[in-house]
C-alpha cells in the first residue's frame, strides 16, 4: 500500500499539485501516524520528488529563475515560522488547520474549473453563431 500511495503522491507532486497532501492523508488516516510526524515525513518526501521535477522543468525551460529567488527566500522564512508554530500546536488543532486548508484548496480548484467551463461554453457559443 505504501508503494501505491508513494507512486500516486510522486505523480501528483510532479504535476505541481502537492502530492504531499495525499501522503499526509495516507500516513495520518491509513497508517495511524500522528499529524506532526506525517507532515514532517512529507517534508522529507518532498526533497527528492521536487529535485526530480526541478530537473525536468529546467530541461523544458519552464522555470522563471528571477521570480524563484524571491519566492525561495520568503518561502524559507515562512517555513521557519510555520515550523515554530506547528511545534507549538496540539495535534487536534493541527489536523483542523490542515483540514481547513484542504477545503480552501478544494474550493479554489472547483471555482477554477467552473470559471474555465463557463468561459469555454461562452467561446463555443460564439463560434457556433459565427
Amino acid at each position: 500500500m505504501e508503494i501505491i500511495f508513494g507512486f500516486i503522491a510522486g505523480i501528483v507532486s510532479a504535476l505541481g499539485m502537492g502530492g504531499g497532501t495525499i501522503l499526509i492523508l495516507f500516513l495520518s488516516l491509513f497508517m495511524g501516524i500522528e499529524q506532526h510526524v506525517s507532515q514532517a515525513t512529507n517534508l522529507i518526501f518532498f526533497i527528492p520528488t521536487s529535485i526530480a521535477a526541478i530537473i525536468m522543468n529546467i530541461k523544458n525551460r519552464k522555470i522563471n529563475f528571477k521570480i524563484s529567488k524571491t519566492i525561495i527566500i520568503y518561502g524559507i522564512i515562512g517555513a521557519l515560522i510555520g515550523s515554530f508554530i506547528s511545534n507549538k500546536l496540539e495535534t487536534k488543532s493541527l489536523q483542523r488547520i490542515f483540514g481547513i486548508f484542504l477545503l480552501i484548496i478544494a474550493f479554489f480548484q472547483i471555482y477554477e474549473i467552473y470559471t474555465s467551463y463557463t468561459k469555454n461554453k461562452k467561446r463555443n457559443n460564439k463560434n457556433m453563431k459565427s
